[in-house]
């Protein structure tokens, strides 16, 4: 476990590659369009290659979903932003917001759906989980690395309220907003173990002095 790790979970967030892409406004749209088509595909590629699939016809099928989700979400966010973009009234921009959650709530659905027609639940996980940066496991392990006398209802809390996070990060349009999502629930989870009675600031002091232990051997 390393100082980086430490710091996301009770520091800045991490911030990694995001799905909001940018490519220059020297290039036409065709070329943004191949660019996006790539990189999507790319993603997509790399979550598959995880999920430990035999079948190249299961693989494809999968992969397609994966690219064509990112594709859906991405429609949904960028309309969204189009619509407030020149809303003033709250009331409209809230009708605009909330047609954008129904929509994202749908699509979050219909995806898991087909998902489950391809792929065991473990392997949806491990979709999940590649679509969020593997946030769930890393900051579970983190905490555990941190808190070693965590009792087994705090780390089944723990583990509950990372994924929900995951769940809603997954419908996010960037990976800052992902990362924002996950920052949201971990300051719930530093909250309810400080009421706990845990001392999170020397908590951390602590687990800092453990690794840093750990390298001088």
């Amino acid at each position: 476990m390393n100082r980086t790790l430490k710091n996301y979970l009770l520091g800045p967030l991490l911030l990694l590659i995001g799905t909001g892409l940018s490519f220059g406004q020297e290039q036409s749209n065709e070329g943004k369009e191949a660019a996006y088509t790539r990189v999507v595909n790319e993603r997509a590629a790399k979550i598959v290659a995880t999920l430990g699939i035999t079948d190249a016809t299961t693989t494809d099928k999968v992969q397609q979903l994966i690219a064509q989700q990112y594709r859906n979400l991405n429609d949904i966010h960028e309309n969204r932003k189009s619509a407030l973009a020149n809303l003033t009234d709250k009331t409209e921009k809230e009708t605009v917001e909330k047609e954008a959650s129904t929509k994202l709530t749908a699509l979050h659905n219909n995806f898991l759906t087909s998902l489950g027609q391809a792929l065991n639940p473990q392997q949806i996980d491990q979709v999940k989980d590649g679509m969020t940066y593997g946030v769930v496991p890393i900051t579970f392990k983190g905490y555990q690395a941190m808190l070693p006398d965590l009792t087994d209802a705090q780390k089944t809390q723990i583990l509950a309220w990372l994924t929900e996070a995951r769940e809603r990060a997954m419908d996010e349009g960037t990976s800052k907003e992902k990362h924002a999502m996950f920052g949201k629930y971990k300051g719930r989870i530093n909250n309810y173990l400080s009421a706990a009675g845990i001392d999170m600031k020397k908590a951390s002091k602590e687990w800092e002095e453990r690794i840093a232990r750990e390298k001088s051997k």
